[in-house]
């Protein structure tokens, strides 16, 4: 079977949005209070990904 871990997908993926809202943030154009929202999004992935990576340990 596939020895992917549950919640290391969300955990990636979190890793990737949180960079992206990062760099939106540093960007002069883009509008501040949608790459606050991306940024946060990708940190509550984070967070609920290593709460199941923790959670599931073999």
């Amino acid at each position: 079977m596939n020895s992917i871990r549950e919640g290391l997908i969300p955990t990636i993926l979190g890793s990737a949005v949180t960079a992206a809202g990062y760099a939106m943030k540093q960007k002069h154009g883009s509008n501040k209070m949608v790459a606050n929202t991306i940024f946060g999004f990708g940190l509550a992935h984070i967070v609920l990904g290593a709460i199941d990576l923790v959670e599931h340990r073999r």
